[in-house]
């Protein structure tokens, strides 16, 4: 009965999104009544609603007659880990995705935008769920009947009922992923909306804030996750699905930086880069659905990869053809002084694409060199520090240089505080922790920025500048924070790793930990083991402290439980590898990670910075009041018109 209803509503929103695809289509071309398009678009959000609420009930019913809910469900999984896991595996993520893009859809059908240019954007909006909506019904359609019908199921991967921010992490990324379509949308509407569509950059510019806010949000969210769950130590790897969420990041930060005051006037920059963003989005949608990258983020191998290819392609020729007419258009305008904010802004727009080209290149390097050479490259972390990690500090450091350049009368006058902040930051590390060149940059570009914001700060809360300003200093200061945190955790973060005997121990600096025992335990679908160990730090007392490992033999699955002392100023990361048959022996990863909490801290400030932006960037301007006209003498008109 459920799998019925599922199936029924899937066919109803692929239905309804068709239908709705063509309404806008009529209202683009004939001016007609846009109520039965909105009405249509409603039909198609509340199709998908429906179709996340019934797999939800199916899950929490247990009812293993749906292949989704065999394959991902379990009576064991707590109620939480039930819930999330509807967006766990790959067909039920697709309902979550159908969900968040028909809401964005429906947001925009209620937008006053210009007729034409509104109308067609949502044409485009409902092409792209009527290609995923078809994709679910007929690909991937989570509510395939099972038989036999199995008693139990599995549960979702041991790994994603680790942490709470299973039920956070993935909508965030998917409304943030997906609110770029809106912008992208709009950009392929404007060369067909004729002069309506030269408004489309302003209208854009509020969803490309909200969803790069959420993208933020997102990013940071699963570089916790993965810091505090897969036992590593680390947050960020490189993973081909880690760089596809960081790809349309980059791209979407560049649009919006170059759509600001004078750089605004690049009609072609503006458009490549809002399609650019979308296109990397569903280019990350490949190759985290189509099984093409091996990654503990990445979905199964699925049927799903050639349509997905298949649309990118067809996106990238979509946008070409629609937006190539408005692109060759020449555009006279002068072009801004080198040294200036419009020239600081462009530039770092240029270096965000040269980043996010550096970061596809090594992402899909592999993915094209297997067919063609036989054998894959393989791109590691290396590739990327040597490449992209010193155009980020470029970037930072601009950064920090285009706001004392508003004023250029004194912009190199403002520069010098932050200047010497930076050179002095720099001495004190190096002559204190000789922390290596990269970091010793990274720290100097970080002061450089954070002095610079300071002070712009200080100079918008007494002129009282408008709180959009106020929100892009928030949202700075969070990258450098971001850039100490990441510079501090990897030049002073230290790491040992040993076998350990019982009554043994391991030492990183002033930290150490000895192995007391070993226990082990089963209890459900699992079966566990700790490691008691004594931990002292800066010779302090000893706590107890149990990292685990845990064995899910439905999923044949073992899955590490790290211990994490925070502090104010560094981590104490304590990791159980392995452990002996007869338990006598542990082997245990010990690991200090300085200032690894400002990562947590700037990725907050960020996405909140990004989100006042777009709160502020949606409201409708107010117009100033008229000035009453200046009363002048009869003579001057006279004279004025004498002396034309």
């Amino acid at each position: 009965m459920l799998g019925d209803l599922g199936t029924a509503s899937l066919a109803v929103g692929l239905a309804g999104a068709t239908l709705t695809a063509l309404l806008w289509l009529r209202v683009a071309l004939f001016g007609a009544p846009a109520g039965p398009a909105r009405a249509g678009t409603a039909l198609t959000l509340a199709a998908a609603a429906v179709a996340c609420a019934v797999l939800e009930v199916a899950l929490l019913r247990h009812d293993f007659g749906i292949g989704f809910v065999a394959e991902n469900g379990g009576r064991h999984v707590p109620a939480y880990y039930t819930v999330t896991s509807l967006w766990s595996a790959l067909d039920g993520s697709l309902l979550l995705w159908l969900l968040v893009l028909g809401g964005y859809a429906a947001l925009l059908a209620r937008r006053a935008y210009p007729a034409r240019l509104h109308a067609y954007a949502m044409v485009v909006v409902s092409a792209v769920t009527v290609f995923f909506f078809a994709l679910s019904r007929f690909a991937a359609n989570p509510f395939r009947p099972v038989d036999p019908v199995p008693a139990d199921g599995p549960g979702p991967n041991p790994l994603l009922q680790q942490h709470p921010a299973m039920g956070v992490h993935p909508p965030l990324l998917y409304a943030g992923y997906l609110g770029l379509v809106v912008p992208f949308a709009l950009a392929l509407a404007a060369p067909l909306a004729g002069p309506e569509g030269r408004r489309w950059l302003r209208l854009a510019r509020p969803w490309a804030l909200a969803a790069w806010a959420a993208l933020t949000a997102g990013i940071g969210l699963g570089a916790w996750w993965s810091y505090a769950v897969l036992g590593w130590g680390g947050y960020w790897a490189w993973d081909p699905v880690e760089n596809a969420s960081l790809l349309p990041w980059l791209t979407a930060t560049a649009f919006l930086h170059t759509t600001l005051g004078r750089a605004a006037g690049r009609a072609a920059w503006h458009t490549t880069l809002a399609c650019a963003s979308f296109v990397l989005v569903l280019l990350g949608t490949f190759l985290t659905r189509s099984g093409a990258v091996t990654s503990v983020h990445a979905f199964t191998d699925s049927p799903l990869g050639p349509m997905l290819l298949g649309l990118v392609l067809l996106t990238v020729v979509a946008s070409t053809v629609l937006t190539g007419r408005r692109t060759t258009r020449p555009t006279r305008r002068a072009a801004p002084p080198p040294l200036s904010r419009p020239t600081a802004v462009l530039i770092n727009g240029v270096l965000l694409v040269t980043v996010a080209a550096v970061v596809l290149i090594g992402t899909i390097l592999p993915l094209l060199t297997g067919p063609l050479g036989g054998v894959r490259a393989t791109v590691g972390p290396a590739y990327y520090q040597r490449t992209a990690v010193p155009l980020a500090i470029v970037v930072l450091l601009l950064t920090g240089v285009a706001p004392a350049l508003r004023d250029r009368a004194r912009g190199l006058r403002r520069l010098a505080v932050p200047g010497g902040v930076a050179l002095a930051t720099v001495a004190l590390a190096g002559l204190l922790s000789r922390p290596g060149l990269p970091a010793l940059v990274a720290f100097g570009a970080a002061a450089f920025v954070l002095t610079g914001l300071t002070g712009d700060l200080v100079e918008r809360l007494r002129g009282r500048r408008p709180s959009v300003g106020l929100a892009a200093v928030v949202a700075h200061a969070g990258i450098a924070v971001v850039a100490l945190g990441v510079a501090g955790s990897s030049a002073y973060g230290r790491h040992a790793e040993a076998t350990l005997r019982t009554g043994e121990s391991l030492r990183v600096g002033d930290v150490g930990v000895r192995l007391t025992g070993v226990d082990r335990s089963a209890g459900g679908d699992t079966m566990r083991v700790r490691a008691r160990l004594d931990l002292t730090a800066a010779g302090g007392p000893a706590r107890t402290v149990s990292p685990a490992l845990r064995y899910h033999p439905a999923r044949d699955t073992a899955v590490t439980v790290p211990v994490i002392e925070t502090g104010p100023l560094r981590d104490t990361y304590v990791t159980l590898i392995a452990v002996a048959a007869d338990g006598g022996s542990a082997t245990v990863r010990l690991a200090v990670n300085p200032l690894v909490g400002l990562l947590w801290a700037g990725g907050a400030l960020t996405a909140l910075g990004g989100l006042a932006a777009a709160v502020g960037a949606a409201r409708p301007r107010r117009r100033p009041p008229a000035r009453p006209a200046r009363r002048s003498s009869p003579s001057v008109p006279t004279a004025v018109g004498a002396g034309r």
